[in-house]
């Protein structure tokens, strides 16, 4: 499980990081890299950042329901 969410979480902020790109300079580095964003391997790579995101809720409802989020935002 810690395999799965450490690659998921790595995609996430993949995927961050070309939208920050997309917003700041109207470049999509998955695109550049992969041929434009109707080739196959860039519709790949959206999708399994996007799947990746899914994933990553389930992390953050286990951490809330453990109440490591509560104990963060008590931490200033």
């Amino acid at each position: 499980m810690k395999a799965i969410n450490l690659l998921t979480l790595f995609l996430v902020i993949v995927g961050g990081i070309n939208w920050g790109l997309v917003g700041l300079f109207q470049f999509d580095l998955v695109a550049a890299i992969f041929g434009g964003q109707q080739a196959t391997l860039a519709r790949l790579v959206y999708i399994l950042v996007g799947a990746s995101a899914a994933w990553q809720i389930y992390p953050l409802v286990q951490a809330t329901q453990s109440g490591e989020v509560a104990a963060e935002r008590n931490r200033i």
